[in-house]
C-alpha cells in the first residue's frame, strides 16, 4: 500500500532496476515535515546480506532522515508518519536502514513506536547490520481494529541509554496489506434493502425528505433575509452607542448602575470579579494609551501601566481590535481570574467593555517577571534565598490551582516570564490564556491540542496529547533549572550539548556535578546542601512519565525544607552558634502550616459554593487576610 524514501525524493521504476517499484517521497506523509533533516551519502553502501539485493534499491539507503536541528528542539519528540489504511486488517511494516555517520556501535540510540505502542527499544543500526553503510531492514506486524484507519509510526531517541547521538534515523518505509481470510478488499457495511416494495419506500421516503428540505432551505433563507434586515435597522438606530463586548462572567446577566448583576429570575448579587471601569478612566489612566507606558505586548495586544484614581497603579491589558489572535486566550484568562483569588496568583481588578473593547485591569507588578531579575537586563541579581522564596511563591499559586476546585485547573504555561514579583518580590503566577481545567474524577487526564511554551513542553503531554497537573510539574522543573543557572531555556548560541537547558542540566544533576553551571553570582553565597536538595528536586520534576513526577504539594514541601537549610546556613556563617542546624531545620513546621491554610482556604471554598454565583467564586475570609498580609 505504501513505499516511502525517506529523506530523499521520489523513485522512479525505471530506477529499481530488479522489481521496477516506485518508491514516494515521504514528506507528505509526515505529521510536521520539519521534525527531520534530510541527510545523504553515496560512498560504498553495501547489502549486510547478499539476498537482500532485491528488498529495496541502494537509492533508498543513500538518503535518510534524522532528527531535525537538535538545535533548538526537545530531543524526546518524535519523527512521526501516519498513513491511512483501511480497517480490520493485517499490515506488515517493513523500516529500511542504514547508518550513514557514526562509525562505531552505541553513538546513535532509539525507540521504533507502531500505533503508539512501543516496537523496540535500544534500536542500535550500526550494532543489527554490522557497521557503517551497510544496508539492513526489520519487519513489524501490525494488527487493525474495525475501528482505526490510520496506521502511525514513531521514531525518537532513547535518552536512557546515554548514546551520544541522541537522536533517530531511517531510510526507507514500506506498508504491505495482509489478508486474514484470502481476500483483500474491503467493503463498506450498509444496511441491506430487500425487495421491490423496500425500493418504492426508499424512493417515496428519499422524496419527501428532498421536499422537507427544500421548504428548510426557502425557510432559512427568508429568516437570513429578514434577520439581516432587522440587524441593518438596528445597526442605525445605535450606531452611536454600540452594545460592547461582555466578559464572560457577565454572559446571561445584566448590569445595573452601580456594577450588580441581575440574573434572569430577578435576583440581585454583587459581581465580586472587579469593578467596571468606564473608557474614558482608561484613557485617563494610560495617558490615552501612550505607547511609552507599554510594559508588555502579546498575541492579544498590548499591556499598559496604569494610574487609576490617581492613586493606585495597575496593569491594563487591552485587546487589539483589528486582530483576533489570543482571543480564546483573553477570555479563558477573564473565566478563570473571576474564579480564583490567591496570593500568589496576579487578581484582577475591572474590566472595561465600552464600545466593543476588551479590557482588563490587573494589579500592579512593581518587579516585573521572573525572567528580568535572572538574564538578560542591568537588574542586580538576586540571591539565592531571593530565588528560593520566589520558586516557593510561585509553588504555592500552582498548588492552589491544582487544589482550589473541585476538578482543579492545569496552568499549560508556566514558564519564568508568567512568574511576575510584587514590589516585596512576592511571586505570583500570571496568564492563564492557555490554562484548562482539569480531568473529572473518574478520568485521569484532559485530551487536548498541545499548547505551551518551547522548552518548558512536557515531552509526554506532546506525544500522547493528554494533559495532567504533572505537565504543569515538568514546566516547573526547567523554571528550576532557569533558577538555578541564570540562562535561557534554549539558547542556540551554545555548544550543541549546552543548547537545551532542562537536557544539559540534567546530565550534570545525574553525575552530581551541578555546582559547575551553577549562576556565578551565587558561587560561594549558597549552601552545598540545599544545591543538592534542590538539584534533586528538579530532577524529579523532569522524569519523563508523569506518574514518576511528585505533585505540587510535594515540591512545595521539599523547596521549603531547601530554604530552611539555606538560612541554617547563612546564621551559621553569621556566627549565630547558639542554635544548631538540625534545630533550625526543625522550623520547616512553620511552611507546613501555611501550606495548612491554603487547604483550609481551599476547603472553606469548596463548601460554600453552591451558595454563590456559580460563575463567580467569591474570596474567602482567610484568602482576604492573606492577600491583606502579602500587601
Amino acid at each position: 500500500m505504501y513505499r516511502l524514501n525517506v529523506g530523499g525524493s521520489s523513485i522512479r521504476p525505471s530506477q529499481d532496476s530488479l522489481l521496477w517499484r516506485t518508491w514516494e517521497a515521504d514528506s507528505a506523509y509526515m505529521i510536521n515535515a520539519d521534525a527531520g533533516s534530510e541527510i545523504r551519502n553515496q560512498s560504498n553502501i553495501t547489502y549486510a546480506n547478499p539476498n537482500d539485493t532485491s528488498v529495496a534499491p541502494l537509492l533508498v539507503y543513500e538518503t535518510a532522515r534524522t532528527m531535525s536541528n537538535t538545535e533548538v528542539m526537545e530531543k524526546r519528540i518524535n519523527m512521526s508518519w501516519r498513513l491511512d489504511i483501511d480497517p480490520d486488517f493485517d499490515y506488515l511494516v517493513r523500516l529500511h536502514f542504514c547508518e550513514l555517520v557514526y562509525n562505531r556501535p552505541n553513538q546513535r540510540i532509539f525507540r521504533i513506536f507502531i500505533d503508539n505502542r512501543t516496537a523496540s527499544d535500544n534500536f542500535d543500526v550500526y550494532a543489527r547490520a554490522g557497521g557503517m553503510n551497510k544496508v539492513y531492514h526489520v519487519d513489524y506486524l501490525d494488527s487493525v481494529s474495525s475501528r482505526s484507519n490510520t496506521i502511525w509510526i514513531q521514531l525518537g531517541p532513547d535518552t536512557t541509554t546515554g548514546s551520544a547521538g541522541t537522536d533517530a534515523l531511517l531510510n526507507g518505509l514500506e506498508v504491505f496489506k495482509l489478508s486474514r481470510n484470502g481476500n483483500l478488499a474491503y467493503v463498506e457495511k450498509y444496511n441491506n434493502v430487500k425487495g421491490k416494495g423496500a425500493s418504492r419506500n426508499l424512493i417515496l421516503w428519499v422524496g419527501i425528505g428532498a421536499g422537507i428540505a427544500s421548504i428548510a432551505i426557502l425557510a432559512v433563507i427568508c429568516f437570513t433575509i429578514i434577520w439581516f434586515c432587522k440587524k441593518k435597522r438596528q445597526e442605525n438606530d445605535t450606531k452611536k452607542s454600540p452594545p460592547g463586548w461582555r466578559p464572560l462572567f457577565l454572559l446571561n446577566s445584566t448590569t445595573n448602575a452601580i456594577g450588580s448583576v441581575q440574573n434572569p429570575n430577578g435576583q440581585f448579587g454583587t459581581v465580586r470579579s472587579g469593578r467596571r471601569f468606564t473608557l474614558t478612566e482608561i484613557r485617563a489612566a494610560t495617558n490615552n494609551f501612550d505607547e511609552s507606558l507599554v510594559i508588555g505586548v502579546g498575541g492579544f495586544g498590548k499591556v499598559y501601566k496604569g494610574d487609576i484614581d490617581e492613586c493606585t497603579l495597575v496593569a491594563i491589558k487591552r485587546s487589539n481590535p483589528q486582530s483576533q489572535q489570543g482571543l480564546t486566550e483573553f477570555e479563558t484568562e477573564i473565566e478563570m481570574l473571576s474564579k480564583l483569588r490567591h496570593r500568589h496568583l496576579v487578581s484582577l481588578i475591572g474590566f472595561c467593555d465600552e464600545q466593543s473593547e476588551m479590557i482588563l485591569v490587573y494589579e500592579y507588578m512593581a518587579n516585573g517577571t521572573l525572567r528580568s531579575h535572572l538574564f538578560g537586563s542591568d537588574l542586580p541579581p538576586l540571591s539565592w534565598k531571593q530565588r528560593l522564596e520566589i520558586c516557593i511563591g510561585a509553588a504555592r499559586g500552582l498548588h492552589y490551582l491544582h487544589t482550589g476546585s473541585e476538578r482543579g485547573i492545569i496552568h499549560r504555561d508556566v514558564k519564568t516570564t508568567n512568574i511576575l514579583l510584587d514590589e516585596n518580590f512576592v511571586a505570583k503566577m500570571a496568564d492563564f490564556g492557555l490554562s484548562k481545567t482539569g480531568p473529572a474524577l473518574e478520568h485521569t487526564h484532559v485530551s487536548t491540542a498541545v499548547k505551551g511554551s518551547f522548552g518548558y513542553l512536557d515531552p509526554e503531554y506532546f506525544r500522547r496529547q493528554q494533559l495532567t497537573e504533572k505537565s504543569d510539574v515538568y514546566s516547573f522543573g526547567v523554571v528550576l533549572f532557569e533558577v538555578l543557572c541564570a540562562r535561557a531555556v534554549i539558547n542556540p548560541t551554545l555548544p550543541k550539548d549546552q543548547i537545551n537547558l532542562a537536557e544539559w542540566a540534567m546530565r550534570r544533576q545525574r553525575e552530581r556535578s551541578l555546582e559547575t553551571i551553577l549562576d556565578a553570582h551565587l558561587k560561594g553565597n549558597c549552601s552545598p546542601e540545599s544545591l543538592v536538595k534542590f538539584g534533586e528536586i528538579a530532577e524529579k520534576c523532569l522524569a519523563d512519565e508523569g506518574k514518576s513526577r511528585p505533585t505540587m504539594g510535594e515540591v512545595l514541601w521539599h523547596l521549603e525544607y531547601v530554604l530552611q537549610l539555606q538560612e541554617a546556613w547563612l546564621r551559621s556563617n553569621a556566627g549565630d552558634s547558639s542554635v544548631s542546624i538540625h534545630q533550625d531545620l526543625s522550623s520547616i513546621a512553620e511552611g507546613e502550616m501555611e501550606t495548612k491554610e491554603d487547604e483550609e482556604s481551599i476547603s472553606m471554598m469548596d463548601n460554600t459554593r453552591d451558595r454563590m454565583n456559580p460563575t463567580a467564586i467569591e474570596v474567602d475570609e482567610s484568602s482576604q487576610m492573606e492577600n491583606q498580609h502579602g500587601r
